[in-house]
């Protein structure tokens, strides 16, 4: 699948008008505010919630399903280096459209690729910048998540699913093997058996499959999904920004360390919390029934 010349960026009265999610109209209106200049081709981005607190990055090459070409894969990180750095927001949502969330990796881009330009470029290896980002992020899957779209998902720190997604690692129907998480995330997150299955077989499962096996947090009606995925990052994005930035290093510490060691590092976590301004406030709010007045410090 080709990259596609589309021009995402429009002016902010124009932007609901290309917009994806009709649902979030109504109540994220007012609150809509352009990330920066950036012009992009193969994402489109927004902020919304609560005083404009979340971003919102949406997979932007429709007639590709969303294909993840180089250039959407340096743009989606691009975006979200940039929120990252955006001191107003608190948490993001990456999703595409109720067609596909991401349908792979741009198989005619990798076709004629060969292992030494593979190893000399450490290829797919910058697909993890998305791990580094500090903020969490939800990824809201609608239809296709599969193979590196899978694998992005997974990148991310919450799935909510569509009622109508799939998920799946179909590398092996193309004779080659997932290269950007689906044989080692895929493992923890559903355990060996079921992901040897996925990774064998290329056969995806349904939403409801994945929210059983733990792949999946929640499922959605479509039409409501992206509304619900902004609405808990909104919830997270009201908390103080050092304090969930902690707690979600310390989670993902869990699947680098032993117990032992990870009990460790949770409890120097909980320890410099201290630190902070906001731990203090946030329990002298507490004591004093009342709401915390956040610093992010």
């Amino acid at each position: 699948m080709a990259a596609l010349g589309l021009k995402c960026v429009r002016p902010l009265r124009n932007l609901l008008a290309c917009s994806a999610h009709p649902q979030l109209h109504a109540k994220l209106v007012p609150q809509l505010r352009l990330m920066s200049s950036t012009s992009y081709e193969f994402i489109k981005t927004d902020v919304v919630g609560t005083d404009g607190r979340v971003g919102l990055v949406t997979l932007n090459r429709p007639k590709a399903l969303n294909a993840l070409c180089a250039g959407l894969m340096d743009e989606l990180i691009k975006a979200l280096n940039e929120m990252d750095e955006d001191p107003k927001i608190g948490a993001i949502v990456v999703t595409g459209s109720e067609k596909a969330f991401a349908a792979g990796a741009d198989i005619k881009e990798m076709q004629n690729r060969d292992f030494a330009s593979n190893y000399k470029e450490n290829f797919l290896e910058w697909w993890s910048n998305i791990t580094l980002v500090r903020k969490p992020i939800i990824a809201a899957v609608n239809g296709y998540a599969l193979g590196g779209g899978c694998e992005v998902a997974m990148m991310c720190d919450i799935i909510y699913a569509g009622e109508r997604a799939k998920f799946g690692q179909p590398e092996i129907t193309i004779g080659t093997i997932p290269g950007a998480g689906g044989t080692q995330r895929l493992t923890r997150a559903i355990g060996k058996s079921r992901s040897m299955e996925m990774n064998l077989t290329g056969v995806p499962i349904g939403a409801a499959e994945a929210a059983s096996y733990g792949l999946v947090s929640k499922i959605f009606p479509p039409e409501t999904l992206v509304d619900e995925a902004v609405k808990t990052a909104d919830k997270i994005a009201s908390h103080s920004k050092i304090i969930v930035q902690i707690c979600k290093e310390s989670t993902n510490a869990a699947y680098e360390l032993s117990l032992k060691e990870g009990m460790r590092f949770e409890k120097r976590m909980f320890q410099s919390t201290f630190a902070t301004n906001d731990r203090k406030e946030g329990m002298t709010a507490f004591v004093e029934k009342r709401k915390p007045n956040w610093s992010d410090n």
